[in-house]
């Protein structure tokens, strides 16, 4: 069922309330939502509400698609009965998988920063595209939005940087990778398998530059929030270090796309990883340091709310879903 998830709002806000807009009645919020969005839901997108120390966020279910044939996008350099057998042993179908996409948006009571911006208008008659549903449903209109983090450049985290021709996100700045920029916007993909992502880039990305602030490995966005590379998935890719009140929380993107296939098996090629080494390098050593320190992180294809941690194993790491943490 879609739904609001009214305990976590309580948990974050003490009351009724965020810290920026006031929470609307559910009928308000599903109409509202449904005429920024011209499309028709009866109901907003699951929608959680979190505090990471003196932050606010939301983290927003954009939609989710499935798949088959588990074994042609992860461990493709595996045998399909090895990647079957990992699937079944934990509790999973071996001939169909689910992918989901969760942008985050984050409150730091001065800015309202939205990390990625999901499927977008594109993907709403398949029942995806439901971002801006899911932040009015959490109290937040597009215009609160004062910067828009791009973790990378692929479809489904651009797809909602424009609505009918114009920006999304009105009175954002844009904040991305210099590398993940340049790359993608470069004529040299023409021809090659990035060609259509490059033209989406084009579509999408770049009429929005000179509002773009390029980043590098280490830079700040606002007090509390910087910029770690994370390689492999795409030529730029960044993931995010969130800090505050004594709470630390790693955005990782892409870097895994599977909480099992990715995480368990942090060395088998993903056929989205564009460069699988460098990509299964950057995995091992991105959760190693959330492993070892213990770290909550959110990945964008993890199981929604798509937050949780990492545990150690023998061959890689065991994703350990949410529960209470974030609320006592």
């Amino acid at each position: 069922m879609v739904m609001l998830d009214r305990r976590k709002l309580l948990a974050a806000g003490g009351a009724a309330t965020l810290a920026a807009p006031m929470l609307m009645t559910r009928a308000a919020t599903a109409q509202d939502a449904s005429q920024s969005a011209s499309i028709d839901h009866a109901m907003p997108p699951p929608t959680s509400v979190y505090k990471i120390g003196d932050f606010d966020m939301v983290v927003v279910r954009d939609g989710a698609s499935a798949s088959d044939d588990p074994g042609g996008t992860f461990g493709t350099d595996q045998p399909k009965e090895e990647v079957a057998a990992l699937l079944e042993k934990n509790f999973l179908p071996t001939d169909k998988f689910v992918n989901t996409f969760s942008p985050v948006l984050i409150n730091t009571g001065s800015d309202v920063i939205l990390f990625d911006t999901g499927l977008g208008e594109g993907a709403r008659a398949n029942g995806g595209g439901r971002l801006i549903e899911g932040m009015t449903a959490a109290g937040y209109t597009r215009e609160q939005v004062t910067a828009v983090v791009i973790t990378h450049m692929h479809g489904d985290h651009i797809g909602g940087l424009m609505e009918k021709g114009e920006p999304a996100f009105p009175n954002a700045r844009y904040i991305t990778g210099q590398t993940e920029y340049d790359f993608w916007t470069d004529d040299a993909r023409v021809g090659t398998p990035a060609e259509a992502n490059h033209k989406a880039v084009m579509e999408k990305v770049k009429p929005l530059s000179d509002q773009m602030t390029f980043i590098v490995d280490g830079a700040e966005v606002v007090s509390g929030i910087s910029a770690m590379a994370a390689f492999g998935h795409t030529p730029g890719h960044m993931i995010y270090k969130v800090e505050s009140g004594g709470k630390t929380l790693i955005l990782t993107a892409d870097t895994a796309n599977h909480f099992v296939l990715s995480l368990q098996r942090p060395d088998w090629e993903v056929r989205f990883d564009m460069d699988k080494k460098v990509a299964a390098e950057t995995r091992k050593r991105v959760f190693d340091m959330i492993a070892t320190d213990r770290l909550a992180f959110l990945g964008y294809h993890m199981p929604y709310p798509a937050l949780g941690y990492a545990e150690k194993l023998d061959t890689g790491y065991r994703f350990v879903p949410v529960t209470y943490q974030f609320e006592v």
